[in-house]
């Protein structure tokens, strides 16, 4: 496989994973800090270090409005328990 290719498929999965993540917004982020070691939150800090990393310039509240597909203060009142 080359590596756009590759580049793709991971990029791919990404979004399906962050769909699903938004669609179980019943899952609590302590939920899958225990479960699998990371939460929303830390697949947004890993976001914005990625962009940074390329030269991009993110704050912490646009990462995290691109991985709960709104503000994460709106999230918290809607389904933080």
């Amino acid at each position: 496989m080359d590596e756009h290719t590759r580049t793709q498929l991971e990029a791919a999965a990404f979004r399906r994973l962050v769909e699903h993540l938004r669609e179980r917004n019943d899952v609590q982020n302590i939920a899958l800090m225990e479960l699998a070691g990371f939460c929303r939150n830390c697949l947004s800090r890993w976001y914005r270090e990625a962009a940074e990393a390329r030269g991009v310039a993110m704050a912490d509240e646009e990462a995290r409005a691109t991985i709960y597909g709104m503000p994460y203060a709106e999230w918290k009142a809607k389904h933080q328990k």
